[in-house]
């Protein structure tokens, strides 16, 4: 039996007026979904512990089966471990996004938060603009290092931990209340955005109607992560198929292998059918027992609070990542289970995450059932199957492909 979960990050929403009271995933032409749960099992899960937050951190660990309770030591330690950073027990990791300010007012705190992502800035765009960050911010207490897109990292040796804000969770809010109160932290947040503002890549970007990235935003602080092998906890070879440097920690933590796919980049037009066939080729002749298939682009979709978008990115992973697994791995003649949900809702409402129970859609093909359910929020909780720790999910998922062997 093999094993495979297709991760629709940020995937579940909240009804909304303008789809005439739908949901974006109720919404969306997914026929390939649906088929799988008219044929499996859909409910609701419990991905996010009380009184967490619910980032995405958080909840892909709960999905692959790591208590947060237990394991979660911060975001940015787990992004430092897929860009490769040898953190010592006495660093602290923060993210360093590079996000969009407004420019017109005069005073840093009263500046707006636009866009978390800058347009999801391309990597080789990032780059550039890191490297005058670190030129003009970098010393021997503070390290940049490059990661994805707008997603970067800070590394503070001898550091405290924080409390910072996610830049997704202010939105269009003045920035001066949610700067950090460590005074460093907070110069060299105000000092990136004179060294960007008017950086030659961020002329270029107005000039082609993109957000320039003109400031960096220091979140998600935490310590040396310390998971446990995924083959120890379950007895399966697992693989993960993600662009996010979080994901790809997470899988470097737990031992997992991870598979790069060319183009694939975390946004709406990423390479969906590379990680299809990526996760094919690991379940059929690459040795693999499980692979995680994480597709971001809901949830980008999601905090930039684009309706029609985040319709689109969930039919694309219906039409170009679920479809192409279940033919391939049929095709191979062999027997699997496919688990699909999201991690967390982002609604796009409150364009943010929230900690409310998600559907999951759980299909076997050893054990074809027959009635009429689609995949959608409104039938996954009608459905009466609610599991109450994320946690245990893979747990159920391991158990599920067992029994219909």
């Amino acid at each position: 039996m093999k094993y495979v979960i297709v991760l629709g990050d940020g995937m579940a929403d909240r009804p909304l007026a303008e789809l005439g009271g739908m949901t974006p995933l109720e919404y969306a032409k997914t026929p390939h979904m649906d088929r799988l749960a008219a044929a499996g099992e859909i409910g609701m899960v419990h991905t996010i512990p009380d009184g967490m937050s619910p980032g995405s951190d958080t909840a892909n660990l709960s999905v692959l089966g790591y208590d947060p309770k237990a394991y979660y030591s911060g975001r940015s330690p787990l992004e430092a471990l897929s860009i490769g950073v040898d953190m010592k027990p006495t660093d602290v990791s923060l993210r360093c996004n590079l996000v969009t300010l407004s420019e017109e007012e005069g005073r840093f705190g009263d500046k707006r938060i636009l866009d978390h992502s800058a347009d999801e800035i391309p990597t080789e765009d990032a780059a550039v603009l890191l490297e005058a960050v670190k030129k003009g911010l970098e010393s021997d207490l503070y390290r940049f290092y490059a990661g994805t897109s707008y997603r970067h990292l800070l590394i503070w040796d001898h550091g405290e931990l924080p409390e910072l804000t996610p830049p997704h969770d202010v939105l269009g809010q003045a920035i001066g209340q949610y700067l950090p109160a460590d005074n460093a932290l907070r110069g060299m947040m105000e000092k990136s955005y004179r060294i960007l503002v008017n950086h030659p890549i961020n002329e270029a970007r107005r000039k082609k109607g993109l957000n320039p990235a003109n400031s960096c935003w220091f979140w998600g602080a935490g310590i040396r992560p310390a998971l446990s092998s995924f083959q120890e906890k379950t007895g399966l070879k697992g693989a993960m198929v993600s662009a996010v440097d979080l994901l790809k920690g997470i899988a470097v933590g737990a031992s997992m292998r991870n598979i790069y796919v060319e183009g694939a980049n975390g946004g709406l037009h990423t390479n969906y059918e590379g990680k299809a066939q990526a996760a094919v080729d690991a379940l059929t002749g690459e040795g693999c027992d499980f692979v995680y298939v994480h597709v971001e682009a809901p949830d980008e979709m999601g905090h930039q609070g684009s309706i029609e978008k985040k319709v689109q990115a969930i039919q694309f992973l219906d039409e170009k990542v679920i479809a192409p697994i279940k033919a391939g791995l049929e095709q191979a003649g062999l027997e699997f289970c496919m688990l699909v949900m999201p991690d967390h809702p982002t609604p796009i409402c409150l364009r943010t995450h929230t900690g409310d129970d998600v559907p999951y859609l759980l299909y076997n093909s050893a054990d074809i059932q027959e009635h009429g359910w689609k995949y959608n929020e409104r039938e996954a909780a009608g459905s009466g199957r609610r599991i109450a720790k994320g946690c245990e999910m893979v747990s159920y998922l391991i158990k599920k492909g067992a029994a219909g062997k």
